[in-house]
């Protein structure tokens, strides 16, 4: 048995792994990766300049170069923290708040889990996307306002990205926190990270409708970055001055004294749309049901959890005809989306969930 509470030993933080420290000259190989195309050619000196100071920040470690005091509404007080993070932060208890003013509008993320995109190399609009905008006519006649999180951006738009989580949370779980503080890490070049936008927009939202292909049996890798990179609004540390950072022994010991995992999203409704051609669509359904399950999340009865295939095993120039003829399939999505709108609204109107005071005897 695992000893907890305040005199737990701290177990060994475990090292061992190889050295990802790169030459100055592999460095700089990289980072003129950047700079590929001919009309770069002119400003080789400026780029030479550029990769100077950037070695400079990454054989230094400036992951965050701006920072400012903690303040008094944190542990330490006097730590220095990220300016970005705090930013993030900010935006999210905006957020929150407007999400429990009782007057506000409801309002529902409608996430497309697709990759494609046909403004890019696959030429043509995702099935997911179509299925969305069927759920986005019923929902805004319900007066509900929708914000679409079109995952096909990470595919389609100059500069989009969601950074792979590091998993800090298998060290300590107050290691990992909230919103994450892994990114931006501007020393190893890891920027633009869609997450500190990502996270208020899922605090904003009284519900969450995702819509999503199955991709070789499993969740496309646009909608499983989204995924990981929410671990830390399941029991995430809000206050990284109490691991003084990532300091893993502070995490360690912090988790044995009795960590609570606050769960930063709990009490949203979700319905799930999953489709396919051949394989996969029940496993991809029941992963992102226990996936928003175990965050707290509330699933808005039995037709807010779909799992169908469009053109089974026909070809897949002919899907999105497929997908014109399945009308059950399309009222099947307009349902999800009629049953999320009517548990927000008995959220809304104070109905407790039977299980909503029980306490849970072992917290993950």
């Amino acid at each position: 048995m695992v000893q907890t509470g305040p005199t737990a030993a701290v177990p060994e933080v475990r090292k061992g792994q190889e050295d990802t420290h790169l030459t100055r000259q592999e460095f700089a190989r990289r980072f003129r990766e950047q700079f590929y195309d001919p009309a770069f050619e002119p400003l080789q000196a400026e780029i030479d300049k550029l990769s100077a100071v950037a070695w400079d920040g990454y054989e230094n470690a400036r992951k965050s170069p701006r920072t400012r005091k903690a303040g008094a509404e944190f542990a330490d007080p006097d730590q220095d923290l990220s300016v970005e993070w705090l930013a993030t932060r900010a935006a999210i208890e905006s957020a929150a708040r407007r999400q429990r003013d009782a007057a506000s509008p409801s309002r529902v993320l409608l996430i497309s889990g697709a990759a494609r995109n046909d403004q890019t190399c696959p030429g043509e609009m995702p099935k997911s996307m179509r299925l969305l905008r069927l759920a986005r006519e019923v929902l805004e006649a319900r007066k509900i306002e929708v914000d679409v999180l079109d995952l096909s951006h990470l595919s389609a738009q100059y500069g989009r990205r969601i950074l792979p989580c590091k998993a800090c949370v298998s060290t300590a779980m107050p290691l990992c926190h909230w919103p994450c503080s892994c990114y931006p890490n501007h020393s190893l070049g890891q920027v633009h990270d869609w997450m500190n936008e990502l996270y208020p927009r899922f605090v904003a939202a009284h519900g969450i409708l995702i819509v999503t292909p199955v991709y070789w049996y499993q969740s496309p890798s646009a909608l499983k970055l989204l995924m990981d990179r929410l671990v830390c609004a399941d029991g995430g540390n809000p206050d990284p001055t109490t691991t003084h950072g990532k300091d893993p022994r502070l995490a360690k010991k912090l988790e044995l004294a009795g960590w609570e995992y606050p769960r930063h999203l709990e009490g949203r409704a979700f319905a799930v749309v999953v489709h396919g051609d051949a394989a996969g669509v029940e496993t991809l359904r029941r992963s992102l049901v226990d996936w928003l399950t175990d965050m707290r999340l509330l699933q808005a009865g039995h037709a807010a959890a779909l799992d169908r295939y469009v053109g089974y095993y026909g070809p897949y120039a002919k899907s999105h005809e497929a997908l014109d003829e399945d009308l059950p399939f399309q009222e099947e999505v307009r349902n999800a989306a009629r049953a999320l709108a009517n548990e927000i609204d008995m959220l809304r109107q104070g109905r407790r969930e039977p299980d909503g005071e029980l306490r849970d005897p072992r917290p993950k």
